[in-house]
């Protein structure tokens, strides 16, 4: 047990760090070839930071653990609203702007209850994972759209033509290569570790996903909200 435990608060760290340097190295190879950081912001750093959530989902869907890798989903998006949010708006008070209440919030429940209609027959299908999938790269290609429009409306307005250099590419790359070789190793870490705990504790794995892994995983959002409402 004490050789599990430290096997998953490993993984964890390794989850944390190559979110990290995914979040880092895309964000400056982004800015190398020229790409807003509002658009980076909005894609690379959201999509960074929920990286860890995807590399367990996908090792525990792989390794035949539904449960997990569905509670794993639902955990953390239960922990980024009562315990991200919550904690954000502890150390200050959050502005929340208008299209987060007029488009995204409402986005995000009509997911949830899609979500939730999908999964009453006890799976969620390969075509029903195909229409999740095509509403993510559609919500996210109008945010690009939204995004890339914003910014050169406000580049049009300061007399900028150009975007500042990300860095050198190359070094950027290997960031985001080492990230997800760490995303990877620690999932699989994280994953058996949690079957570990789940199995010793007598508990379910969906239980263990809700909760422990889901918390676990959802650490760069965590830091990254707390940090922001800092600043």
């Amino acid at each position: 047990m004490p050789l599990t435990l430290f096997l998953f608060i490993v993984g964890v760290g390794l989850l944390v760090g190559g979110a990290e340097l995914l979040v880092r190295g895309a964000s400056r190879l982004a800015g190398s070839f020229g790409v807003s950081p509002l658009v980076v912001g909005l894609t690379v750093v959201a999509f960074g930071t929920s990286a860890p959530e995807l590399a367990v989902s996908v090792q525990a869907s792989f390794d035949g653990r539904s449960d997990l890798a569905f509670g794993n989903v639902v955990g953390s998006n239960i922990a980024n609203i009562l315990l991200i949010l919550g904690l954000a708006a502890v150390v200050t008070p959050l502005v929340v702007s208008r299209q987060l209440v007029r488009l995204d919030v409402p986005l995000m429940i009509a997911a949830s209850v899609l979500l939730y209609l999908m999964a009453l027959d006890g799976s969620i299908s390969r075509v029903e994972g195909i229409v999740l999938f095509i509403g993510v790269v559609t919500y996210t290609t109008l945010l690009i759209r939204y995004g890339r429009r914003e910014t050169a409306l406000a580049r049009a307005e300061a007399g900028i033509e150009s975007a500042p250099p990300g860095g050198p590419w190359v070094a950027n790359a290997a960031l985001v290569a080492v990230g997800l070789g760490l995303l990877v190793l620690g999932s699989w870490w994280l994953v058996n570790g949690a079957v570990a705990i789940a199995t010793a504790l007598g508990v379910s794995e969906l239980i263990i996903g809700l909760t422990v892994v889901a918390v676990g995983t959802s650490m760069p959002e965590i830091a990254t909200s707390v940090l922001a409402s800092i600043r």
